[in-house]
């Protein structure tokens, strides 16, 4: 067979996650419940963070653009999950594909930085708090968010420019439920070393420094809560950063299992469940954590609540 260029590839096939029409009906009415507390969590999150005026501080504005990309991140993969999940046929166009994978990486991209400037936000909140509100400026604040999206658009242009460029001539079936980027290069007839070492050091280059950024972050912050010598002091510090280390460690733990491994021991098996995690399961839980275990919110609630009655 001739080499096809990539422009002859109309579309591609998604084998999901099941074969069984049985799993993939439990899975559909899983997910979609998934979504809905996705969609109502995050959207419910922006909503509080914004409506209340004691929220209007450097945490909650960061915490609304985590809800934000959570929101969207998952609107990329659950709806198209959904449809394939109960749809006789599974095809997804070569341009939808590109497009999903390029949302994808853009939008995950963007969420590791801005955890990162969290974990900044945190470090400045308890090591340095008479400068807090001197440092964390609304100009700061804005520059590190427009800082986070550029890189991570960059970073997901350059990646699909590169994939675009790649030739498929023998299969069009993606063994995924969704165009991520090591499915796509396993189809690909051309060498893919280029795009493979690209792909590693633009990424790795955004998951090092973010890294380097929560892991210094959090080890100032643990020798200023160690030096605190009151008990109560001590949790108080502790629990304005408690959620936010859950989070990362969830989000981290299941990229890093997923792409920082060797090529040869990727199993479709164990990497879709983590991906399942990652693309919409942890957009759920998200809003979850930093609800239920932040008081601050809880209390804005109340107050909005109060506040609805006594205006009716």
């Amino acid at each position: 067979m001739g080499r096809r260029n990539n422009t002859i590839v109309s579309d591609f096939i998604l084998l999901g996650l099941t074969d069984s029409k049985e799993v993939r009906l439990v899975l559909f009415h899983l997910f979609l419940l998934i979504y809905l507390v996705t969609v109502l969590g995050n959207a419910g999150m922006i909503l509080i963070i914004r409506l209340d005026l004691q929220l209007h501080t450097p945490m909650y504005f960061f915490l609304s653009q985590l809800s934000f990309l959570d929101l969207s991140y998952s609107s990329v993969i659950t709806p198209k999950t959904l449809e394939n999940l109960i749809a006789s046929t599974k095809h997804i166009s070569f341009v939808g594909c590109l497009a999903q994978m390029y949302f994808f990486v853009f939008l995950g991209g963007t969420e590791f930085l801005l955890l990162a400037t969290m974990a900044y936000d945190r470090y400045v909140a308890i090591c340095k708090p008479l400068q807090y509100p001197v440092i964390m400026s609304p100009p700061l604040c804005c520059s590190l968010l427009i800082a986070s999206y550029l890189i991570g658009f960059s970073e997901s242009l350059v990646n699909v420019l590169f994939m675009n460029n790649l030739h498929f001539c023998d299969s069009n079936v993606v063994h995924h439920f969704f165009c991520d980027t090591a499915p796509i290069l396993a189809l690909s007839c051309t060498d893919t070393h280029d795009v493979e070492t690209m792909i590693f050091i633009l990424g790795g280059s955004t998951l090092v420094a973010s890294l380097i950024t929560i892991s210094v972050s959090y080890a100032s912050i643990l020798s200023t809560i160690l030096k605190i010598k009151s008990t109560s002091g001590k949790q108080k510090a502790f629990s304005t950063c408690a959620s936010h280390l859950l989070g990362v460690t969830i989000f981290y733990g299941t990229m890093i299992f997923t792409y920082l491994k060797p090529r040869s021991s990727y199993s479709l098996g164990k990497d879709q469940v983590a991906s399942v995690f990652y693309t919409i399961v942890i957009p759920m839980l998200n809003p979850l954590i930093y609800s239920l275990r932040n008081k601050e919110v809880k209390r804005a609630v109340i107050r909005l609540l109060q506040k609805r009655e006594s205006t009716s």
